[in-house]
C-alpha cells in the first residue's frame, strides 16, 4: 500500500492511498461471497460456481467495484491508526482509480480553540422590576383571550373577525382565491400583501369591494416584487370582542381559578418577575457567550463547517415537508438560486459551528461533564411534561441519537451558567448566582397562561400565515 500524507493545516490532513493486489486480495475474496450467491450461472447449483468462473463473468473490476463498501472504509480505519491521527469528523473521500484501487481522504482534525483570557470576563445582570402597568396589559390580554366573538351590526374596524371571500390576481394570475376564510384585520397584519387589511376598514357585512395594491419592491418574494394585485372580496360577517367585566369572577375563571382579583394580580406579578429574571439570565447568557467568542480564537478544518452547512440545509428540508413544501418550491418561492441560498446560510453555520466549538472548549477547560443520570433526569422531565403522549416521547427519546441530543443540552446550559458565574466574579458553588435551573423550578402551584411573548423561532417557510390570516399567496 502506498500513502501520500499532506498537510498545509494543524487541522486537516490529505490522504492519497493505492491499494496493490496483495492489499486488495482478501477484500475480493469477500466480494466474491456476495456476488456468487446473487448469480446463476450454468452447471452450478447458486452460490457454488468457483471464483475464477465468476470472474470471468463479470470481470475482477466488478468484483473490485462491489468491494469498495466495505474496502475504503476498513482501509482508512486501519490507515488513520498507523498514521496516528485523531480524526474529529467524518472524513471527506473520493475514489481516484478503480484499478488498481486508489483514493483520496479530506481528513478534519481536532480544532485548534484557544479562549484567551476568559477569566476577567465582567459583566453584570440586568435590574428586574414588574410595573403595575405590565401587570394591567397581561390581564388585559387574559380578559381579550377569555372573550367570546360576538356579531356586531357596524363598519369593519381593526381588531375585528371577518368572514371573508377573497380573490386577488397578478398579471391576470390567480394568486389568492379562498371563500368563508377567517381574518383579523390589524395595522401591523401584512397579510397577504402591504395594505390589505387598512382597504378593508369601514366595510359593511355583505358588502363587495375592489381594490388594487401595488406590492413593495422590497417585497421578501421577488417574483410579485414591485407588480400590483388585484383584489375582489365580499365580508360576509363582523364579529368583536365582548370584554368581561374585571372583577373577581373574571379572576375565578382564569387557569384553574383564583379567588379574586387581587389573588390573580399577586400571581401575575411574582410569575412576571421570575419571566424577566429568567430573561435577564438569558441575554447575561447571550452577553457573556458573545465576551467570550471576540476573547476566542478558533482553528478548524474548512470540512466540519461545511458539514455544519449541509446539516443546516437538511434541517430547513424537514421543516420545508412539515408544511408541505420541497426545497425546489421554497427557492422558487424566495427567488434565490441553490447556491444564493447555500452562501445565504454559510455564515450562520460558520458562527454555529464556532459557538460549538468554544463552548466544548469551555467545558474541557473547567471540567464540566454530564452524567447519565442527569441525562435520565432530562429525559423524565420531558416525559412527564408530555400529557397523553407519554410513552410516544419516551420511545422517541430512547435512541441513541435522542439521548446524545439530551446530553448536549445538558452540557450546554452548565458550560453556560458557568460561564454567567466568571462574568459575574462569582465561585462555582456561590450562593449569590442564581441560575436559569433554580429560576424555573421556582415556579409552581397555581399558575396562569404564559405571560411574556416566547423566545423568537427561525421563520422556514416564506412569510407562513399565523392563525385566523389569509394563507400567503404561494401556499394557495
Amino acid at each position: 500500500m502506498k500513502i501520500n500524507r499532506q498537510s498545509t493545516s494543524p487541522t486537516e490532513v490529505t490522504l492519497n492511498i493505492q491499494l496493490d493486489s496483495e492489499d486488495e486480495e482478501p477484500f475480493i475474496a469477500r466480494s466474491y461471497r456476495r456476488v456468487v450467491n446473487r448469480m446463476q450461472i450454468p452447471g452450478f447449483r447458486r452460490g457454488k460456481a468457483p471464483r475464477s468462473i465468476v470472474e470471468t463473468y463479470v470481470g475482477r473490476t466488478a468484483l473490485a467495484q462491489e468491494a469498495l463498501d466495505f474496502l475504503i472504509p476498513e482501509t482508512l480505519d486501519r490507515v488513520l491508526k498507523e498514521e496516528s491521527l485523531e480524526v474529529f469528523a467524518q472524513p471527506d473521500v473520493e475514489l481516484l482509480e478503480i484499478e488498481p484501487v486508489s483514493f483520496k481522504a479530506v481528513v478534519p482534525l481536532e480544532p485548534v480553540v484557544d479562549l484567551g483570557d476568559y477569566r476577567h470576563i465582567r459583566l453584570e445582570r440586568e435590574p428586574v422590576e414588574v410595573t403595575d402597568a405590565q401587570v394591567d396589559e397581561v390581564i388585559e390580554r387574559l380578559r381579550y383571550e377569555a372573550a367570546p366573538w360576538e356579531p356586531v351590526d357596524r363598519p369593519v374596524q381593526f381588531g375585528d373577525l371577518l368572514g371573508l371571500d377573497v380573490a386577488g390576481t397578478i398579471d391576470g394570475q390567480r394568486v389568492v382565491n379562498d371563500r368563508g376564510i377567517d381574518f383579523i384585520p390589524r395595522a401591523d397584519n401584512t397579510l397577504p400583501f402591504p395594505g390589505f387589511s387598512p382597504s378593508l376598514e369601514g366595510m359593511a357585512e355583505q358588502e363587495e369591494k375592489e381594490f388594487t395594491l401595488t406590492i413593495p419592491e422590497d417585497y421578501p418574494h421577488r417574483q410579485h416584487a414591485g407588480k400590483e394585485c388585484h383584489f375582489r372580496v365580499k365580508v360576509l360577517s363582523i364579529k368583536e370582542k365582548k370584554l368581561p367585566e374585571l372583577d373577581d369572577e373574571f379572576a375565578k375563571g382564569v387557569g384553574e381559578g383564583y379567588d379574586s382579583l387581587a389573588g390573580l394580580r399577586t400571581e401575575l406579578r411574582q410569575r412576571l418577575t421570575q419571566e424577566s429574571e429568567a430573561s435577564a439570565l438569558r441575554r447575561l447568557e447571550e452577553k457573556s457567550l458573545e465576551q467570550l467568542l471576540q476573547a476566542a480564537s478558533v482553528q478548524a478544518s474548512g470540512l466540519i463547517f461545511q458539514r455544519e452547512l449541509n446539516l443546516m440545509r437538511e434541517e430547513r428540508e424537514r421543516a420545508l415537508r412539515s408544511q408541505r413544501l420541497d426545497m425546489e418550491t421554497y427557492l422558487r418561492l424566495v427567488g434565490k438560486t441553490e447556491e444564493e441560498f447555500q452562501e445565504e446560510m454559510r455564515p450562520q453555520a460558520q458562527e454555529r459551528m464556532t459557538r460549538y466549538l468554544v463552548l466544548r472548549k469551555l467545558a474541557q477547560e473547567e471540567g464540566i461533564e454530564v452524567t447519565p443520570e442527569e441525562v435520565q433526569a432530562e429525559m423524565d422531565t420531558l416525559v412527564s411534561s408530555s400529557g397523553d403522549s407519554r410513552e410516544a416521547v419516551r420511545r422517541a427519546l430512547s435512541t441513541e441519537s435522542a439521548r446524545e441530543s439530551l446530553r448536549m443540552g445538558v452540557l450546554n446550559r452548565k458550560v453556560l451558567r458557568r460561564l454567567v458565574e466568571i462574568a459575574q466574579g462569582l465561585q462555582v458553588e456561590d450562593p449569590a448566582f442564581i441560575g436559569g435551573e433554580e429560576v424555573a423550578s421556582s415556579q409552581s402551584g397555581n399558575q396562569p397562561p404564559a405571560l411574556g411573548p416566547g423566545e423568537p423561532e427561525e421563520s422556514l417557510s416564506p412569510a407562513a400565515p399565523a392563525t385566523e390570516q389569509i394563507p400567503n399567496p404561494e401556499e394557495t
